[in-house]
């Protein structure tokens, strides 16, 4: 009963969700919000799958730009070939992103710690080297090049900006709801456990690693279909979606945002993506303005936006949240 409740709370979220993006940026009518938008949900969708291994598994992982690169590059190339609708396109390069997440994470997970978090790093950067070195396939250093057609489906014409928000803002939506719903199942109950104390939960019979990797790979499909949205939005992909800075900007997003609420990733993502589109309108320098925002925070705050705002406001969010930590 309680798993069926939280579908449809999950359900009923989403639905609500779509209708108030959805309905703002037909108000506005203004092209620009809607850039922001679709920017940031496909940027909070990566970091708060990353923050399934982060914030609910205790692992850190600075190769995790890597499902988003194979997503993205999964997805232009199957939709160069004419031969995949859109929908298509997208399961079939989740699942080459599901292979790859298995197989890195069978090697990574043997490690632990910082170990682990610079052997994700080190693979990305083979993968990153790959999409270089590969011109024949991936462009190289010039991207995925001419573009590709986009098939009406459903009676969706993604070569309209509209319908391309449409498209985009459900699925990063749909995705949210499917990874909140898992972090309400004895399945993300057991990932906080083994964040906590990983000894005690191998007392109680829990299988570590089949559960570290199982987490793996759920957070790597997330973060594979955010990159099958960018490429769908950009009608490209490029060799940055791979690189060791998109990880790091993740990073920087759920800082900003919390790592102790599920939303806390989407909220560094709508902060970082608005002060990207705000400081370089007025200054070059905008990693030095970054570094002084994450500093403050660091020595000031300590905590994400979110995190502090449910502290501070929410008695019920203060219980939720130390039984999170």
């Amino acid at each position: 009963m309680k798993s069926w409740l939280s579908v449809l709370i999950s359900l009923l979220w989403v639905a609500l969700s779509f209708v108030l993006i959805v309905g703002v940026a037909t108000v506005t009518g203004s092209p620009t919000l809607t850039d922001l938008i679709i920017h940031i949900g496909i940027f909070g969708l990566f970091a708060v799958s990353l923050n399934i291994l982060i914030g609910y598994t205790g692992l850190i992982a600075f190769g995790h730009a890597m499902f988003f690169a194979s997503g993205a590059y999964g997805f232009g190339l199957l939709m160069q070939t004419g031969h995949y609708s859109i929908p298509g396109a997208i399961v079939v390069s989740l699942g080459i992103s599901i292979v790859i997440a298995l197989v890195v994470g069978v090697v990574c997970l043997k490690t632990r710690e910082i170990y682990f978090a610079f052997l994700t790093l080190a693979i990305q950067m083979m993968f990153y080297s790959t999409i270089l070195s590969w011109v024949s396939l991936t462009g190289g250093d010039q991207g995925l090049t001419g573009g590709f057609a986009k098939p009406v489906f459903l009676g969706l014409d993604l070569t309209r900006s509209g319908d391309t928000f449409l498209f985009i803002t459900a699925v990063v939506l749909a995705t949210l709801g499917i990874l909140w719903h898992i972090t309400k199942t004895p399945f993300g109950y057991a990932l906080r456990m083994i964040r906590d104390n990983a000894v005690r939960a191998e007392f109680f019979g829990l299988n570590i690693n089949a559960y570290r990797l199982a987490a793996f790979v759920i957070a790597s499909a997330a973060a594979s279909v955010a990159g099958a949205l960018m490429s769908l939005y950009v009608s490209s992909a490029y060799p940055n979606f791979g690189y060791w800075t998109m990880s790091g900007e993740a990073i920087f997003m759920i800082m900003l945002g919390g790592l102790n609420t599920f939303l806390g990733p989407l909220v560094g993502a709508a902060m970082l993506t608005l002060l990207n589109h705000y400081v370089t309108q007025y200054t070059q320098n905008y990693g030095l303005v970054l570094g002084i925002v994450i500093l403050a925070y660091v020595l000031v705050l300590r905590k994400g936006l979110l995190d502090l705002i449910v502290e501070k406001f929410f008695p019920a969010g203060r219980a939720a949240l130390r039984q999170t930590k």
